[in-house]
Formats: C-alpha cells, structure tokens, sequence
C-alpha cells in the first residue's frame, strides 16, 4: 500500500482534530490537501506541515491563510524542499507580531510561484530575508519604539513577486526594493504606486535589473534601420510588458506591437527567443509594421464579424511578411523561426473554438510556402493565396476575399464555443492590425482607434530619437534611471548679416583681442601646400603654373598654400543657456539691450577667436520643458568652419522654457569624450541657477548638476561656468568648485567671454 493510499478515516479524522480550528470553509478541502502532502512529505514533513496549519488557523486571521498554506506548502516542498518549513514558519511568526498581519494571505497565496523561481533553499532565504526587512523599513511607529502602523507596500510586493522574480534574479530584486524603499520612504501612495509596478520608476528600475534587450537601449539603431531600409519615421514608444502581467485588473496595454497616431508601440523588452536575439525581434516587429504602413489599405469593418476580421488578419499578415520577404530574403529565417509552428488537429472541437488554431496552420503554411500533408482546403487557400501574389502584390481588398471564403469554406459549430483554444496560435512580432480597420458607425461595442498616421511627419519625428539620462536625487543619494528625454537638433538659421554687424560693432575690441591672439597662436605651423584655396601664394608652384600656361600646356591650379597648427591639441565646447531669462533687459534709454543679444556678440566674438587660433571649437544651447522634453541645439561642429552657415544659426538664437543643466552637460560630454584631443574644455554661459518647471526642490537639479559635473572630471573634460547672475555665488560654486567667473556687468560679456577662454587655454 502507497503512502497517498494509506489515508484511513480515523487517521484523517485525528488530523483534522490536530488542527483544532472551528472554520467550516477548511472541512471541504482538508482531506485532499492531506492526501497530497502525504504524497509529498515524509512523516516528519507531515507532522511539521500539521502544526504550521494549527499555527495559521489560530491567529485570527480568518480562513484565507490557511487555506493558502494548506494547498500550496505541498508544491512549496517541491520546489525547494521540506526542510525549509522552518524558516518560514519564523517568517510568518514575525508578520503576525508586527502590525502587518493582513501580509501573511498575500505571502502564502504567491510563496509557490516564487519558490519555482528559486529552486535553492539559500535563494528563498534571501527572498525571506528581503520581505522581513522591507517589512522593517516601511512599517511606521509614532514613538520610534514599536511598529505601530502597517507597510503601505508588503502586500502589494508580494502579490506582484512572482512576476518580478519571472524577470529578475534575487539580486535584482533586491536592487529594485531598495530603491524604492529609498526614494518613498516618507510618500506612503508614491510607495504602494512603485510596489505596484505603476510609476515611472518602478519601471525604469524595472528594466534596469532585468536581463534581455531593452528598447531604451537600442532606440536610434531601431530608428536608423526604420529610416534606412523603409523609408518610414515614427516615435518609438515602449510599453511596459511588467506592468501587463502585474496588473491585471486595470486595463492592459496590448500584448502584440502596434502602430497608432502616436507612434509605433513596441514592449520595453524583448528576450532571445528561438534562435533569435531580441535586436533581430525588434527588427522583425518594424519590419511587419513598416510593411502595413507601406503595402496595407484600411477596410470598412462594420459589416464583418470578429471571426471573419481575425481570418481577414491572417491573410494580410501572411501577404505583408511575403512581400517583405521578397525585399529581403534573409527575413525569411526570422520570420520562420519566430512564427509558431501549430500541430493540424491539436485542438480538441468538442471543448474548444479551433478557428484560431486553424487560421495559424494557415498561416504557418503560407509561410513555409509548403504545404505538406495538409487537407484538401488548406492546400486550396495555399495555392490560392500565391496566385493572387504571382503576378505582383495584390491587395488587403484581394486578401479580405480570400479571408471571407476561407470562412464560409472551413466553417464549424464548434467555432462558436467561448472557450478559444490559443497554443501555438500568436505570432508575437506581428501588430495588432487596429490600423486596417475603419468603422462607419460609432457603437459601444467597437473599440474606435485613432485615425491613421498623417501623410508627413511631424516636426518632433524629424529629430534625433531621444537621449536618456539619468538624474542624481539627493535626497535617497541614487540616480533616478533614464530619467530625462533629452533630443537634439540643429538650430534653425536666420540672416547671418546680423552677426556681422555684431562683429563690426565691436572692430576695435577684435583688433585688440587680434593682438593677444597672436601671441597664443603655436608657432609650429605646418605649411599645407598645393591648395586652390589658401591664404597664401605658394610662389614655386606659381611660377611652375605660369610657365606651363605659356608653353601651351594645361596650368596647375592649386597655386596656393595653407597653414595648419602643430603645437595645441584642445578640443573647445561652448555650452549656451538658451532659457527664457535670456529675454531679460539691462541698460536704460537707447542702450537697452536683451542678455540674449549681448551672448551672441559675445558668443560670435569668441567663436571668432578660436577660430584665428585654430582649435576645434563646437557651439551648442539648450533649454528644458520638464523632464521629458530637454533641447540641445547644435549651433556649430567641431569640424564646421566658421562662416555663414554657423552665423545664420546665432542669428537665429532664441530665449525660451527652463534650465536643466544636468542633462545638457551630460549630453555635451558625450561628445567631448569621443575627441582624440589632450585637454577638452567645456564652457558654460548662464545666467541663472538650475530650474525646471517639473522640479519643486530648489536643491534637486542643482545637486544633480554638481553630480554631472564630478563625471565629466572622471571623464578628464574640464569644465568652467561663466555665469550672469549676479547671486550666483550662492550656487555655482557648490556646481562647479573654483572653475567659475561671475560677470556681474553684463555689458563686458563681449570683451570677458574670449579672454576668459585664453586665460584657460594659454
């Protein structure tokens, strides 16, 4: 006889006696809870298992945790071994003792899941370990003795464990409560949001510590390959597949790609699945959806049934990845190996709607352009679909034909049943297809999409994809991750004239500032010799030229030399403040001028120097709207020469939105890092402290920016701050150390910006 079989009446009626609890809804499922641990445990494990109940049906906490622990601790055993009851009988000791009582439900309830996760003993006591202490450092006590108040968040992080541990190892699990311990420890609705995996940091830590490919990351390759294989811009928007399954009682974001008014919505994360890298996912996903935008037209769906539309779906899907594969015969490897492959017949038509089933054998055929041992109507539909796309590219019109006789054709009884049968059935790098539906008449029970994307791309997409940076908080001491959307374009032009009636306004200025130039200028210059264009005549080759002229023959051209530098090896940023204070006036009567316009003097006047002396020398500006809008404008290249194209830009400069300088110094390193040059200076011209509208604490970008500054010096960039404002002794100084100047008459900026750079580079 068999332990499971050896489970007399008496022994269960002494059993259920050992439990000593009076809860009626334990009656219904003890006796199948006690065959399976019986099955499970050894004797000893039994007898432990027995007491924990007894333990879990005297607390007063009703009958849920023991319920919990009678059906789960069996499976729990599995998976990491009896001998752990112990440590988590002490767990549950320690929650009944502490305000947290309501915890112990949600513990037991996802204790089997997570154990699954954890396999090893040592993990799971780790796990044990995090609870307790989360438990700890967010439960509250009025006097700071005893816990008094109940965690805000322990039970919404064990619900939601065994999705975190689905993603992340223990360490990054640990990672991701930490900081959110961290930073809301005093915001108990901020703290139950993080938990809850609903805030923007709970994600974006999230995604830090998880493993896979993460879209952040690869956002402008993506955008690149969109742009130069396809011809299509569009924002790249991520959607949290976490909170998907995290959450399932709001409403979910879908769980295939899609392609709306704002952009093509891919998940945050993709893994390596079937061979495939999570990169070539993303790639196969654009590809599907590039295809739609380019060879799908909208049909009227209102006189069509969702069966009907699901079978439309599929032949334009399998006729959209055929076309792109004829483009580029090597999607062909991805597309099989990323497409399900459905056994004919799995599905059983007495239990389950096989309509689903049958279109994805459909379509896995249409794919392989095989079709094998398949019945008489699938080989039919096969052969039909490719003499509709032998002689070009058909049409979706064309596939909704097919669709609709494929559905007449194959039709069952069974296909009404509401239980759809789903294995192997979803094709995860294809869209959601919302955009090949257009409805006549509004209703409530049809979803309404947003109209189709706008013929031309607007001004957003026609920049860069945004840079991600993240933010140092100095009140947990952490960075917040990706924190700020930072995009840059070049700056619009405007009438170059302008600036040269700057210059000429300040002739006498240049002329002085020529004199101390060419004592800075390197005197190891290096001729450049056989130039059309130059600054000097090469006599030799002149002469040689003229000769050749007179004896008949065709002259050299290049009867000119240059000279380059040989003996300073500086790369030159300017970083400009862009902000809406910039607008500001100074001055009184006919000499009132903008701060704005006294920096372009300025700004021309030094880019006017360095460019006598020879250095790389960049011009950059930036302003910020909240957090997830910072602009870098690049108003000259470190290559670029100076001359109309970069004077048409500063004309055009403009005073607008706040200062998030962290991010723009940031960004400004970014490119100040790639130089080969020995010293590489970064100037910053301000005229104000650090502030955005997003941002309450005065202290937060300030900190952050004295942090931004402490990585360019890792990076070996200096950087210095030439600020405007005449209070800026009280901040600047804590931002950048001793590398600042304060120019508290603005009308010298002009005269100070370009001595100031040679007394740093002399």
């Amino acid at each position: 006889m068999t332990r499971s079989e050896a489970l007399s009446a008496e022994h269960l009626a002494a059993c259920r006696a050992r439990l000593d609890c009076r809860l009626p809804q334990v009656d219904g499922v003890f006796a199948d809870c006690l065959r399976e641990a019986i099955a499970v445990l050894t004797p000893a494990g039994v007898d432990a298992y027995l007491d924990c109940a007894r333990f879990l049906g005297r607390i007063g906490r009703g009958a849920e945790p023991l319920l919990a622990f009678l059906e789960e601790w069996p499976a729990v055993a599995g998976s990491v071994g009896e001998g752990t009851l112990p440590v988590v009988v002490a767990t549950l000791q320690r929650l009944h003792r502490s305000p947290n009582g309501k915890a112990i439900a949600p513990f037991l309830q996802s204790l089997a899941a997570v154990s699954r996760r954890l396999a090893a003993g040592g993990q799971l006591q780790r796990y044990l370990d995090l609870t307790l202490r989360l438990m700890e450092q967010t439960s509250g006590s009025i006097h700071g003795i005893h816990k008094t108040f109940a965690s805000p968040c322990l039970p919404d992080f064990l619900v939601h464990a065994p999705t975190l541990l689905a993603s992340l190892s223990i360490a990054g699990l640990t990672n991701w409560v930490d900081y959110g311990v961290r930073n809301y420890a005093a915001h108990p609705e901020r703290q139950r949001d993080y938990f809850r995996l609903q805030s923007a940091d709970s994600r974006a830590v999230f995604q830090r510590e998880r493993h896979g490919t993460l879209l952040v990351d690869h956002e402008r390759l993506l955008d690149l390959y969109l742009r130069g294989l396809w011809g299509e811009q569009a924002l790249l928007v991520p959607y949290a597949v976490a909170s998907e399954a995290a959450n399932p009682a709001s409403p979910m974001p879908p769980a295939q790609p899609y392609d709306d008014a704002g952009g093509i919505r891919l998940p945050d994360v993709l893994d390596d699945a079937c061979g495939v890298s999570g990169i070539d996912r993303y790639r196969a996903a654009l590809a599907h959806i590039a295809g739609h935008r380019r060879w799908s037209t909208p049909l009227v769906a209102d006189n069509l049934s969702p069966m009907q539309r699901l079978a439309v779906e599929t032949f334009e899907d399998s006729r959209i990845d055929t076309l792109i594969v004829r483009r580029y015969p090597g999607m062909r490897r991805i597309f099989r190996a990323l497409h399900p492959r459905p056994v004919a017949g799995a599905c059983d038509p007495q239990r389950f709607s096989c309509l689903r089933h049958r279109l994805a054998v459909l379509s896995r055929a249409l794919l392989d352009g095989e079709d094998g041992d398949a019945d008489g109507d699938l080989r039919e539909f096969v052969a039909r679909f490719r003499q509709a796309l032998a002689d070009g590219e058909a049409s979706s019109q064309a596939m909704a034909g097919l669709a609709l006789a494929y559905v007449a054709r194959t039709r069952r009884q069974s296909d009404q049943l509401p239980e759809v049968y789903f294995s192997d059935t979803l094709v995860d790098y294809r869209d959601d297809n919302r955009h090949l539906w257009r409805f006549h008449e509004l209703s409530d029970d049809e979803e309404m999409f947003a109209e189709h994307r706008p013929a031309s791309a607007s001004a957003e997409i026609d920049c860069l994809p945004p840079r991600h940076y993240p933010e140092w908080d100095h009140h947990s001491q952490s960075y917040r991750p990706d924190w700020v959307s930072l995009y840059e374009s070049l700056h619009p032009s405007g009438d170059a004239a302008l600036i040269d009636r700057l210059l000429d306004r300040h002739a006498t200025l240049a002329r002085r500032l020529k004199r101390l130039l060419d004592i800075l200028k390197p005197q190891e210059r290096v001729r450049l010799r056989f130039q059309e264009d130059g600054s000097e005549l090469d006599v030799d080759v002149a002469v040689r030229s003229l000769i050749d002229c007179r004896c008949g023959v065709t002259p050299d051209p290049r009867i000119n030399m240059s000279h380059r530098s040989n003996g300073r090896n500086l790369a030159v940023l300017l970083l400009l403040d862009l902000s809406a204070s910039l607008a500001d006036k100074f001055g009184s009567g006919d000499g009132e001028q903008t701060v704005l316009e006294l920096s372009q003097e300025a700004v021309s006047l030094l880019a006017w120097s360095i460019d006598q002396l020879g250095d790389p020398f960049a011009i950059a500006g930036f302003h910020s709207d909240t957090r997830h809008d910072v602009r870098y404008l690049h108003l000259k290249g470190s290559s670029e020469p100076w001359g109309d194209a970069v004077k048409r830009r500063l004309a055009a400069m403009q005073a607008g939105y706040s200062t998030r300088i962290g991010a723009a110094l940031r960004h400004a390193a970014h490119y100040l890092a790639a130089s080969r040059a020995e010293k590489k200076l970064l100037l910053v011209l301000t005229d104000g402290r650090p502030s955005d509208v997003d941002v309450s604490d005065g202290r937060l970008l300030i900190e952050d920016a004295r942090k931004a500054v402490g990585e360019l010096d890792r990076q070996g960039i200096f950087s210095y701050c030439i600020s405007l404002d005449a209070k800026a002794d009280e901040y600047v100084g804590h931002i950048f150390g001793h590398h600042y100047s304060v120019i508290d008459r603005i009308e010298r900026l002009p005269q100070r910006l370009p001595e100031l750079f040679m007394a740093l580079t002399r």
